[in-house]
């Protein structure tokens, strides 16, 4: 599906790779006489519609819908959902900009919300109200590598006439396919695994709903933070090597881990590929792998986790993950630096790897002398 979905032959040239559209408008034949369905490229892009029917085939739903970034598209799925005076729940682990669009963008609008504990669905269902919409969750979440039951929280959030969503990103459709599992829509920023290679911005939203799907094709129409053709054509390109690129991204994640949670200034090591995780068997149960992040804490706190980073070599000091290189931030300053103050504030000493694909003995090597 990775590499044939959504990629027919060009049926004027019988290219296998889908044309790069890098046009605005297009011509009619005749007022209203549209080719294929094509005015104008806000409304719809043949590059665009073949990421878009890719997305829909590897995440097994029925609309896929492409847009400029991952939090353009969980903008766009907010408004569709929700009205003033609704109520989210979301995870007490979640990414700092999806944390800073809840409670600097989305409050604004009249929307409240709560945080619960996601891998506790009876703490999600204590944390439902009446005019509760949307349970929000990360599986594997970002920075701290939480781990939710989807079907559980899927029966908890339906129980309570709730939309779940999951953001899928840290998993891509490779390792999980919440849809499957009983998930409402699924989140991507294409930026990362789908895309995998740090030079493109991009996200996605997926459904199994044709009247849902229609809801959100109006919304990104109307609201326009679109996926441009030639990013388009970037992250379908990227995901044509998803398959492999996370066979290697797993099995370094995992050997890091091992090495992690041997090593003497390392105090906690967060990979749900540990059988000493609380979220393992969950993972093990809905996961075809166990990804490509890894999170440790460190002796000595903030600043010998900043250490840490610093004198990193083959790791990169970024932010983002999901590309071939690998990289190393620090939450509390870096990605997670809104949530400061927060319920959502993530550990001082805490490091963050998006373990790429070079050598796993050259990264091993790396992180022993960054960590001294």
């Amino acid at each position: 599906m990775a590499i044939h979905a959504g990629n027919t032959p060009d049926p004027l040239t019988g290219a296998v790779v889908p044309p790069i559209h890098q046009v605005s408008t297009y011509k009619q034949d005749g007022v209203g006489g549209l080719r294929g369905g094509y005015e104008y490229s806000r409304s719809g892009n043949p590059t665009r519609a073949a990421l878009e029917e890719n997305l829909a085939a590897l995440e097994g739903g029925r609309r896929g819908l492409a847009f400029a970034s991952g939090l353009a598209a969980e903008d766009c799925l907010l408004r569709t959902l929700l009205s003033p005076g609704d109520h989210v729940v979301i995870p007490a682990d979640a990414y700092g900009g999806t944390f800073r669009l809840f409670a600097k963008v989305v409050t604004r609008w009249g929307v409240t919300w709560s945080v619960a504990d996601s891998s506790d669905p009876a703490a999600v269902r204590a944390a439902i109200t009446p005019r509760t919409k949307v349970v929000w969750v990360e599986t594997p979440s970002n920075p701290l590598l939480g781990i939710t039951d989807i079907a559980a929280v899927a029966a908890v959030a339906h129980s309570a006439g709730a939309r779940l969503v999951v953001d899928n990103t840290f998993a891509s459709p490779y390792l999980q396919q919440p849809l499957s599992l009983g998930a409402d829509a699924v989140v991507h920023s294409t930026t990362k695994y789908m895309g995998g290679h740090s030079d493109v911005v991009g996200g996605s939203l997926v459904v199994d709903d044709d009247a849902l799907g229609d809801e959100l094709a109006f919304h990104q129409n109307a609201m326009g933070a679109i996926a441009g053709p030639f990013d388009s054509w970037l992250v379908l390109r990227g995901i044509k090597t998803l398959a492999v690129r996370m066979d290697r991204h797993c099995e370094n994640a995992g050997r890091i881990a091992e090495m992690l949670g041997r090593h003497a200034r390392v105090t906690r090591v967060l990979y749900p590929g540990l059988a000493t995780h609380p979220g393992h068997e969950t993972a093990a149960k809905q996961m075809k792998a166990f990804g490509g992040m890894v999170s440790f804490q460190v002796e000595g706190g903030e600043q010998a986790a900043v250490e840490v980073c610093n004198r990193a070599q083959v790791f990169t000091l970024g932010e983002s993950l999901g590309g071939v290189e690998s990289l190393i931030e620090h939450p509390g300053r870096m990605t997670h630096a809104s949530a400061a103050g927060s319920a959502l504030e993530v550990p001082a000493d805490l490091v963050r790897l998006s373990v790429g694909i070079e050598s796993a003995d050259d990264l091993i090597a790396d992180l022993k002398q960054a960590l001294g």
